[in-house]
């Protein structure tokens, strides 16, 4: 997605007194949550997402919320609990959509997983905090991507002497050779004279090296060694994989058991010719991993977890309701009070070390036909207590969706043709057609929001995306008549409607 520039944050009052550790904190946070205000951030949703307002409108608040807790004075910042959420609406409205579009602006670590998964039977006794450990991983990935991105060129800087040095051996030192007392003065004299006439020699070749390194060195960035062969000693850190079997699965045991073993080993290194080219990027890899302190890593990942996580938890209201009383019993019940800890604020065990979930923002979704969210236990409804109703698409909508986004899907369409050459346009007919169509096809079948445009689209452009690159086509134009004669029959069919779109 294109960035959204940053705007200036609010001052906060000089008279607030906010102490050291509150600023330096806070501070801290600003270093990774863009700090925008509400208004700003649901323009910023719109370039994506059509219509929710109200949705829009709830997620900017609790994200916005975020920041101003990071500038709260004193012990009352650890009091504040966010404002967890539940988007409440039918599939392919946009629930998943504005939580991880929110989580992209706030550059904020984001999982999504659905609550059904804990209900499936061989499921039972599942681990959820499993979905805490995945988040932490996420982050420390996230934070490694940004550092090495700051010492990018630092690290292809080294890569570039290291492969100078393949290319050319290392400048030989300078000896100098002192003359012992005992010797007689003229053979001191002797001694010095061959001395002073070396070390000329020695100047004149270390000259010459420098001047044959730098014309190597011009090449390199030419590209004109790319296809030279050097050889590289690559460390191969490989362990043999250890698996341990336990009832809460291999994902409990929260060890990294190459990392305990890397420092029992002497590390092994192997030999392989390689391109210059290859060279660079092994070695710059190499570099990158040496420049960043993997422990600041790890503690600025765990601070955005317990500051800025995002948690989205799909499919919530599969349990909901009452537990089954015969068959199998995979609660639903059991399941929410499973995820109560980690909702209400507890702490986690993780390979990097301990992660508190008492300020992870958790959204909650759900279509709700079968129940309704105060079917879920009352210690669950108080930890989302924003609710949000998300509205229906109509063919209004779906006009919108198909030409206003950033990455609306005839720009999608019209983006790919172009890689042949082809110029692909459609008529406001056409596009109003396609909309109508796709609206119809959800009131027949099974309502799946807008995702129904994306089957309209590929039927309705499948001859002209297969012919095009064995013809001499230049320019297509979609016309209401094209969107017509192509879907007709389809849409006429209600049973072959339901197989196709």
């Amino acid at each position: 997605m294109s960035e959204v520039k940053n705007p200036s944050p609010p001052k906060v009052n000089n008279n607030t007194n906010l102490t050291n550790d509150t600023l330096g904190r806070a501070e801290a946070g600003e270093e990774w949550q863009k700090e925008l205000t509400p208004k700003e951030i649901v323009r910023a949703l719109d370039k994506y997402i059509i219509g929710q307002d109200q949705a829009k409108k709830s997620v900017a608040i609790a994200l916005r919320n975020r920041w101003r807790r990071l500038h709260v004075n004193g012990e009352l910042k650890e009091e504040i609990m966010p404002n967890n959420i539940i988007m409440i609406g039918p599939t392919g409205v946009g629930k998943t959509e504005i939580a991880r579009r929110l989580a992209n602006l706030a550059n904020a670590p984001f999982i999504k997983v659905e609550a059904s998964k804990y209900t499936e039977v061989g499921y039972v006794g599942r681990d959820v905090e499993s979905m805490v450990r995945e988040l932490t991983d996420l982050a420390v990935n996230m934070v490694k991507r940004e550092k090495a991105e700051a010492v990018q060129q630092k690290a292809i800087n080294l890569a570039e002497e290291k492969i100078l040095d393949l290319l050319l051996p290392p400048k030989p030192q300078r000896r100098k050779q002192v003359p012992q007392p005992t010797l007689s003065l003229q053979t001191a004299t002797a001694s010095f004279g061959a001395l002073e006439s070396s070390g000329g020699n020695e100047d004149d070749s270390g000259e010459k090296w420098e001047r044959t390194r730098e014309k190597l060195r011009i090449q390199l960035k030419q590209g004109k060694l790319d296809k030279r062969l050097i050889e590289v000693n690559l460390s191969n850190d490989r362990f043999p994989i250890i698996e341990v079997f336990s009832p809460q699965g291999i994902e409990e045991l929260g060890v990294n058991f190459q990392e305990m073993f890397s420092g029992m080993f002497p590390k092994k290194t192997k030999k392989r010719r390689v391109t210059v080219t290859e060279a660079q990027k092994i070695l710059t890899q190499e570099e990158v991993g040496k420049l960043i302190d993997i422990e600041a890593v790890i503690s600025e990942s765990i601070e955005r977890v317990e500051n800025s996580g995002i948690i989205f938890i799909d499919e919530i209201d599969k349990i909901a309701g009452e537990k089954m009383k015969n068959g199998p019993d995979v609660s639903r019940e059991g399941v929410q009070r499973d995820l109560l800890p980690i909702v209400e604020g507890t702490n986690v065990m993780t390979k990097y070390g301990m992660v508190k979930t008492d300020h992870v923002l958790f959204i909650a979704a759900g279509a709700f036909h079968a129940s309704k969210p105060s079917d879920l236990i009352p210690e669950m409804q108080g930890r989302f207590p924003i609710r949000v109703e998300l509205d229906s698409l109509t063919t209004k909508d779906f006009v919108r969706i198909l030409t206003e986004p950033q990455n609306a899907l005839i720009k999608q369409y019209t983006a790919l043709m172009a890689t042949e050459g082809v110029e692909l346009s459609f008529t406001d007919e056409a596009i109003g057609e396609i909309a109508k169509i796709a609206n119809l096809v959800n009131e027949r079948t099974e309502n799946i929001g807008a995702r129904r445009l994306h089957t309209v689209m590929t039927t309705l452009l499948e001859d002209v995306m297969f012919k095009v690159p064995d013809t001499k086509v230049k320019k297509v134009k979609v016309t209401k008549e094209m969107v017509e004669n192509t879907l007709k029959d389809i849409v006429e069919d209600e049973d072959l409607s339901r197989y196709i779109l």
